[in-house]
């Protein structure tokens, strides 16, 4: 199954620690976050934050890239991209790699 790694950057004006309106949006979402994982067959393999960056790591497994797709498109997940940019990564495990490179 495709691992998608999400980078979200965004500037401290935007932090949601320090800007009220980011904050809400970020609250809503992680609010709805495990549904909406789940309305789509994804799983949360981890959410790393690192503060002194301004950004946010997020990696989940998904039965499809089409899936992270129709994620991507719901509202609240949509609404963060008015704060932050997102850059993701489509990653496969060293297991998935072998299997690949052996052609099976």
């Amino acid at each position: 199954m495709p691992i998608q790694i999400f980078f979200l950057k965004y500037s401290p004006e935007n932090d949601a620690m320090f800007n009220e309106k980011v904050r809400k949006v970020t609250m809503e979402l992680m609010a709805k976050r495990d549904g909406l994982l789940k309305k789509h067959g994804i799983k949360d393999l981890g959410m790393w934050i690192v503060p002194t960056e301004h950004q946010t790591i997020i990696v989940d497994e998904a039965p499809s890239l089409d899936a992270f797709q129709k994620l991507l498109m719901e509202p609240e997940f949509i609404a963060m991209t008015a704060y932050c940019s997102i850059e993701t990564k489509v990653a496969f495990s060293s297991e998935e790699v072998m299997k690949m490179m052996k052609g099976k």
